[in-house]
């Protein structure tokens, strides 16, 4: 029986619930549907139903999720301890040969994942080895046809794309071509059919994917960043982004400071900027770079992201540990 603990996740076709089995204790993940409104129900059990179909093909697969049952309350599979890509930012060869294998294992059973280039969607294991979750656009395709090995080729482009962001010393000259030459059909997506996904999710839904979310913050965080640095006792400033009902990015601005929020508040216009927090020290890495990624994660609230992470650094732990205690977004948008 699974005991619902905590929701991770809730947009237009599902709320994803981290929950554990009451008997075993197992953490399992569950993806909601039996509380949708239409359209958003017709269209979540279809994917779900997708998804379900590529989690049986992949079973047994090291680094895939595990199927336990999929009924009218929706999609219940094991949950995978991992943190995500963008926060784990792996340099090690063997994450990216453990990805290569996965992907392989999955193409031989005909199961193409057609999401890789989202890096939410690898997770890197507290082993260092890779995991590979969410399959709602998945496809099993019994042919391999021409479509499955394009298909195929954009799941071993969209890894070599990650590992060109997170380990570029890695890179071949062969991995860096075959990031420049997309296939015929992503061409063709991007040219013609992503801007009409954009405007149904967007405009029709009122839905925000993520996709997008730094258009905002391009345009009016730097003057915000500038207005608050311009006080002689803001010592450092990062601003995120965040959905916020209806639509659309919110910005959420991490200000070093030892204001309280009430002073803090008073540096910029109401209008100007949705969630404004004061702590103690800002998040950085060893070259002294703020940590954007752990900061964007706690923006959007995604906090069981972020404990593998701070299980295998104390010190860091430490700083974001009262940062996530009074963070100001609560909401279950991710």
């Amino acid at each position: 029986m699974f005991a619902p603990d905590t929701v991770l996740k809730r947009d237009a076709f599902s709320e994803t619930v981290l929950g554990q089995d009451v008997q075993s204790g197992q953490r399992l993940i569950l993806r909601r549907l039996d509380q949708l409104a239409q359209p958003g129900r017709m269209i979540g059990r279809f994917l779900a139903r997708r998804e379900a179909r590529a989690l049986q093909a992949v079973q047994g697969i090291a680094g895939t999720p595990h199927l336990l049952r999929f009924d009218d309350q929706g999609l219940l599979r094991d949950w995978i301890e991992g943190t995500p890509l963008q926060a784990a930012r792996p340099e090690a060869r063997v994450f990216y040969r453990d990805a290569a294998r996965i992907l392989r294992a999955m193409h031989r059973r005909g199961v193409t994942h057609n999401d890789l280039q989202k890096p939410q969607n690898w997770l890197m294991m507290p082993d260092g080895r890779a995991a590979v979750i969410d399959f709602q656009l998945a496809t099993v395709s019994q042919r391999r046809g021409r479509l499955f090995r394009l298909r195929a080729y954009e799941d071993l482009r969209h890894l070599a794309k990650q590992k060109s962001r997170y380990a570029p010393h890695l890179m071949t000259a062969r991995e860096r071509a075959f990031v420049a030459h997309r296939s015929w059909p992503s061409r063709q997506w991007h040219r013609f059919y992503k801007p009409v996904y954009h405007f149904i999710t967007r405009q029709v839904m009122h839905w925000s994917d993520g996709e997008g979310a730094g258009v905002r913050l391009r345009q009016e965080g730097p003057g915000l960043r500038a207005a608050l640095m311009a006080h002689p006792k803001v010592r450092e400033v990062a601003i995120s982004t965040y959905p916020v009902a209806g639509g659309g990015q919110g910005l959420y601005g991490f200000v070093e400071c030892d204001f309280d929020i009430v002073a803090l508040r008073g540096l910029l216009r109401e209008d100007q900027i949705e969630l404004l927090q004061p702590v103690a020290q800002l998040p950085c890495d060893a070259k002294g770079q703020i940590r954007q990624d752990v900061l964007d994660l706690i923006a959007m609230n995604r906090i069981p992201e972020l404990t593998p992470l701070m299980a295998q650094d104390a010190d860091l732990a430490s700083i974001l540990a009262p940062i996530i205690a009074y963070r100001l977004n609560l909401s279950d948008r991710a």
